[in-house]
């Protein structure tokens, strides 16, 4: 029996790699006749420039950038195979422009500025990326992604012909976008950006509304905030004929979504997607028997959009069982054995020692499917067994 093995991170103890090289070991003790493959896996979120560099044996690069409130930062990118032959450049916008970044009493997206991932894209194209991934989440921005497009050569002037200061609150007072200066390196460039919310850019289910008060802003910072996106969308629709203002997934990150999209004609699409294409996924599947996948919360949110979903769905299309290993479960979904630290070891023993505790369950929960699939009808009805047997607790 061939076992993949591909969870995402257990947010707070485990990394998606230490988790995958956990349940891996566990696997092993716990059937000795399987052969194992880890691949962590990632939602496109933090966390996927590791994940995509360890697992592709990509390299890391380091750039100093303009932070969120206009400090120099230190901040990662990466430089991976693509499965095109050419280089992919995965950039982080939480890592140059990112909440973390910023003490909470500092927190204020009317100033906040995305500069410092414009450097970090144009950073990784000097280094030989052919392609560019760019990870949304854990931005202190709203500023559409208008310092991005500073940082690349785009102005946005306001009336007077002068370039916008730096931070959300500035964008009410835009007039026009000039892309000519654009930086040749940029060009033509094909960026996807992994989104997995489909707010739009303005309204009560905009970017400001909805994400505005985690990054600081007061309800009348709020109402400045949507009133200048809603300019932004208004002149670049006139300027540069994109429509961004209702696009799903638009206001993602401050409205960063909407500025790739306007600026450098990025596509959206759903991040744990993005990710499972660049590691190869479907190809790792077609050898396997088993798929083990997991995180730290396994919750009605993970079934939409998060890492394990989409492994679940990938092993469903190819006909292969899955098992889910997981902190702390909320969901069963229909034939997938799922199985919690929190359930087995108990809450506080799971934070403490996920690592161990992880690779004791897996090796329950092997030898289980493996004592099942000797006594007759194969892999798949052992699976189906046991996913039973836990749901009925």
């Amino acid at each position: 029996m061939h076992v993949l093995v591909a969870p995402d991170k257990f947010r707070g103890t485990l990394t998606a790699a230490q988790a995958a090289a956990a349940i891996a070991a566990g696997w092993r003790r716990g059937d000795g006749t399987s052969t194992v493959e880890a691949v962590p896996v990632a939602d496109g979120g933090e966390g996927t420039l590791d994940v995509l560099v360890e697992s592709l044996g990509g390299e890391r690069r380091t750039a100093v950038v303009r932070g969120p409130l206009g400090e120099d930062v230190e901040a990662e990118f990466g430089l991976v195979p693509g499965g095109d032959g050419g280089t992919l450049g995965v950039v982080e916008l939480a890592r140059g422009s990112g909440l973390a970044l910023i003490p909470p009493d500092r927190r204020d997206p009317l100033r906040a500025t995305t500069r410092g991932t414009g450097e970090l894209l144009l950073a990784a194209r000097r280094a030989g990326a052919a392609r560019l991934l760019v990870c949304l989440g854990g931005s202190a921005t709203n500023d559409a992604g208008a310092g991005l497009a500073a940082a690349l050569g785009i102005r946005l002037l306001d009336e007077a012909g002068h370039d916008l200061p730096p931070g959300g609150g500035a964008l009410a007072g835009l007039a026009r976008v000039d892309p000519s200066g654009l930086d040749p390196d940029m060009r033509g460039v094909p960026i996807d950006v992994a989104c997995d919310v489909d707010n739009p850019l303005t309204g009560p289910a905009g970017a400001s509304a909805v994400y505005g008060p985690q990054k600081g802003a007061s309800p009348e910072a709020i109402a400045v905030l949507d009133r200048g996106l809603a300019r932004f969308a208004a002149v670049v629709r006139r300027d540069l004929q994109v429509d961004v203002e209702w696009l799903p997934g638009a206001g993602a990150a401050g409205g960063a979504a909407a500025g790739l999209v306007a600026f450098l004609g990025a596509r959206l699409r759903p991040g744990a997607e993005v990710v499972l294409e660049a590691l190869g996924f479907g190809g790792r599947l077609a050898g396997a028997d088993l798929v083990v996948t997991g995180e730290g919360t396994f919750d009605a949110q993970s079934l939409h959009g998060k890492a394990p979903a989409a492994v679940l769905r990938a092993a469903a299309t190819a006909g292969i069982p899955a098992v889910v290993l997981c902190g702390r479960a909320e969901v069963g979904p229909p034939g997938v054995l799922v199985a919690s630290l929190t359930e087995r070891f108990g809450a506080r023993e799971a934070m403490a020692n996920a690592g161990a505790l992880l690779a004791d369950l897996a090796a329950e929960v092997a030898a289980g499917i493996a004592v099942r699939a000797a006594a007759g009808g194969g892999l798949p009805a052992a699976v189906a067994v046991a996913a039973r047997a836990r749901g009925a607790r």
